[in-house]
């Protein structure tokens, strides 16, 4: 195999942002077409008012609250792979790396806009900013909504930051290669970077530092969402499993993602020869490894529940993977199947069945099965965030609570246009910026051999 020179990692990654493909253009289109379905489902729900979701009593969180949960779980890969992998010096990280903080910075984005929606008045959401005003009003600390604007805006903070700081060298790369206005952009972007002994020593401390503070990140933000629900009496929340249940699971449906993302940007922009299948095997292996301690704390929420002995928290979980105890559901009907135990059952399965061929090594190694193990974990994901947030509301202390909850159509809009803005801006930030980091690519690359006669 011929090795990979400095020149050919520049030339490889710059030629992404050249003219694109007319394919590049049906993906923005399409993209974009989800997302002004979700932009239009959300002006209809405005205009008419919050009714016209599935939220009602006794479900006051529904699908909104599972899409916050979901989309925050997305971006903690990001700062996994950036941050704690770098620290520990995990060498296949650097062609990957790039694109997992773009999703994180996407994917948190994504995630603030759901509690905004979830409270109906967006215009008021303002109100949640714990600051004086002259309406003398002050936030509740005790309210979990605010907790998650804590985290969402210190995430996001220190995300971005790390984003851009990684950028700037590259962006010196690029304008040094263009020309016109696009070098005149690229300029002012590089901040000044000329590549120096300097700049480079300060950028690796500041890098270093900016890793640090993001780590405790990957274990406290989808902690305190955690804490969203465990803070509750209700059955099926209030267990301290819920904080590393929901760290492994967030890193476990963000590494799935980035998989979902890498392959098809691999073969569309021909990095082959920097994703190989080694990166790929081994972030599988990291899959595989989080589908086994989220499978470990599925078995341990029943296992709690029955050694408890407390009959509400023994019959959540009955209702979760069985419907009513003795096929008598006041709400779902007589042996009616309750859609609480079809996500329940689709969870399992795309969260403990469909990883376990990753056991093997050619699974490991095939570009078409990692992108289907991947996006079943996606699936199955975004179902367990459902089972957790519906399914306990469904069933609290009192039977004369009970209640249940369906989808509407405005729902299924909003959701889809979060999966259209998240997708949209990965594409267009990958027509933008180099996708790859060139400077800890180049750093990855063996040393070139050098001839025996070359040490004369």
């Amino acid at each position: 195999m011929t090795a990979i020179r400095y020149a050919d990692v520049n030339a490889d990654v710059l030629r992404t942002l050249v003219r694109p493909k007319p394919a590049y253009y049906l993906l923005v289109i399409g993209f974009a077409s989800a997302l002004m379905l979700g932009a239009l489902s959300l002006a209809i729900q405005i205009d008419v008012g919050l009714g016209l979701s599935g939220i009602s009593h006794p479900v006051g969180w529904g699908v909104y609250i599972t899409n916050f949960v979901f989309w925050i779980g997305i971006g903690h890969a990001g700062t996994l792979i950036s941050a704690v992998f770098f620290l520990t010096r995990a060498p296949w990280r650097a062609p990957v790396y790039r694109a997992a903080e773009a999703m994180t910075v996407f994917a948190v984005m994504t995630a603030g806009l759901f509690p905004l929606i979830h409270v109906g008045r967006i215009w008021y959401a303002y109100w949640l900013i714990p600051y004086p005003n002259q309406r003398l009003l002050w936030v509740n600390f005790k309210s979990p909504l605010l907790w998650d604007v804590f985290a969402v805006t210190t995430y996001l903070t220190i995300s971005i930051t790390f984003f851009v700081i990684g950028l700037v060298p590259d962006i010196a790369a690029m304008r040094d290669n263009a020309k016109g206005l696009r070098k005149l952009i690229y300029t002012s972007l590089a901040l000044g970077w000329n590549n120096s002994y300097q700049q480079w020593l300060h950028y690796a401390r500041g890098y270093l530092l900016l890793a640090a503070l993001a780590t405790p990140l990957v274990f406290s933000v989808h902690s305190i969402v955690s804490w969203d629900f465990a803070m509750s009496l209700i059955p099926g929340w209030h267990t301290t499993i819920f904080a590393p249940y929901f760290v492994a699971g967030a890193i476990f449906s963000g590494l799935a993602m980035v998989l979902t993302i890498v392959i098809p940007m691999r073969a569309v922009f021909g990095m082959e020869k920097y994703v190989t299948p080694h990166v790929m095997q081994s972030m599988a292996k990291t899959i595989l490894f989080t589908s086994i301690i989220v499978g470990y704390a599925y078995a341990t929420e029943f296992f709690i529940a029955w050694y408890s002995g407390n009959p509400f928290e023994r019959g959540i979980f009955y209702f979760r993977p069985f419907g009513e105890i003795g096929d008598l559901d006041p709400i779902a009907g007589k042996g009616q199947f309750n859609f609480a135990q079809w996500s329940f059952w689709t969870m399992v399965f795309c969260n403990v069945i469909s990883p376990l061929p990753l056991w093997r090594y050619k699974i490991r190694t095939n570009v078409w099965a990692l992108f289907l193990i991947s996006i079943l974990i996606n699936i199955g994901m975004w179902f367990e965030r459902f089972n957790i947030v519906v399914s306990s509301l469904q069933r609290d202390f009192n039977p004369a609570n009970w209640g249940s909850y369906a989808f509407t159509i405005v729902e299924w809009g909003i959701t889809i246009g979060s999966f259209g803005f998240f997708f949209t801006l990965f594409v267009l930030f990958a027509r933008a910026m180099p996708i790859m980091a060139l400077a800890e690519v180049k750093e990855g690359l063996e040393a070139p051999r050098r001839h025996p006669a070359q040490h004369h």
